[in-house]
């Protein structure tokens, strides 16, 4: 499947919230973090960074990722795919791809405790950094 990114606009919140809700809402509730007026003040902090992109295939929406890059890292936040299209190789060739847009810049995240998510971080080369009460903080060294 091809890709392209997109700087996300007002006109995408609700849709990239809903999306964010499907893919985030039973793993919140399994660690009793699921609240909608925080899932939305989440959603909102990563649109209001500019940092937001959209992931689209010819105007179809595949999903988003949030990079904000700072003096330390380049954060990565919400990215979030569609349900149907995860597990195909399509969030590994999005981080390779995000990672290209700061080339020799080390990259953060922060995964929720108990997600299945880690695996998938680690196969990225993310490792074990710190930990917070409800996260895991993982980051990627630069490469060249």
């Amino acid at each position: 499947m091809t890709f392209a990114f997109r700087p996300a606009t007002g006109a995408d919140f609700e849709a990239l919230l809903d999306l964010s809700i499907r893919v985030m809402r039973s793993h919140l509730e399994r660690v009793g973090r699921w609240d909608p007026a925080r899932r939305r003040a989440r959603m909102e902090a990563a649109f209001a960074g500019g940092g937001m992109l959209l992931i689209e295939d010819q105007g179809q929406v595949l999903g988003c990722i949030e990079l904000e890059a700072g003096p330390d890292a380049v954060d990565l936040h919400s990215l979030y795919l569609e349900p149907e299209l995860q597990g195909r190789g399509l969030g590994a060739a999005i981080v390779t791809q995000a990672l290209a847009l700061h080339p020799g810049r080390r990259f953060a995240i922060e995964v929720l405790k108990d997600s299945p998510a880690r695996r998938f971080w680690e196969r990225q080369g993310f490792v074990l950094v710190g930990e917070q009460p409800y996260d895991w903080v993982m980051a990627r060294p630069p490469t060249d």
